[in-house]
């Protein structure tokens, strides 16, 4: 995963872009969402991040709600990010490479369906990348057990309560689960 990131960082920082700068969403669930936001602002051509919840059926959740169980929410990043710098399938193959697929419900020692593995996709284009990634993970005959992250379209995002927001910057980390 170390050497990902330091290509996406160095790739990154060797492209220019005149003119106006166009932008797409990207939202993972790889545990929680502290890490996960902490790994991917650190990629060059990542604009901004949120941390909050999707995938459930409780509107505006909070915390609380979501850790409970009962919402069906994840814990997960949306990501501005700009293609020019950085693809979609490179986001793609970063997440899969910062977490254990292989889990259900759980990473580290954080259990629940809210730390699911999942891939929001926000287009076509996205949800083809995102499949690529897992099945070439699966080819790779890296895990013993199966990949069990969803790949699911990308719904409501609810942003999470302000002090989960750069959560690392604010407090210090990296904790949970990521280097």
């Amino acid at each position: 995963m170390k050497f990902l990131l330091l290509s996406l960082l160095i790739a990154g920082a060797a492209l220019a872009e005149e003119g106006a700068v166009k932008t797409e969403k990207a939202t993972f669930a790889a545990g929680c969402f502290w890490g996960v936001e902490s790994t991917f602002r650190r990629v060059n051509g990542v604009m901004d991040t949120q941390v909050g919840y999707t995938g459930g059926k409780t509107e505006k959740p909070t915390y609380e709600e979501v850790c409970a169980g009962t919402t069906g929410h994840a814990e997960a990043i949306e990501i501005t990010f700009d293609p020019d710098k950085v693809s979609y399938g490179a986001l793609a193959e970063l997440f899969f490479e910062m977490h254990d697929p292989t889990q259900v419900n759980r990473q580290g020692p954080d259990v629940g369906t809210q730390y699911r593995s999942a891939v929001f996709y926000h287009s076509p284009e996205q949800k083809v990348a995102a499949e690529a990634a897992k099945a070439a993970l699966e080819k790779s005959d890296i895990y013993r057990k199966p990949v069990a992250t969803q790949i699911l379209p990308a719904g409501p995002f609810y942003r999470a309560e302000e002090y989960h927001q750069r959560y690392f910057e604010k407090n210090g980390g990296p904790s949970c689960h990521f280097f």
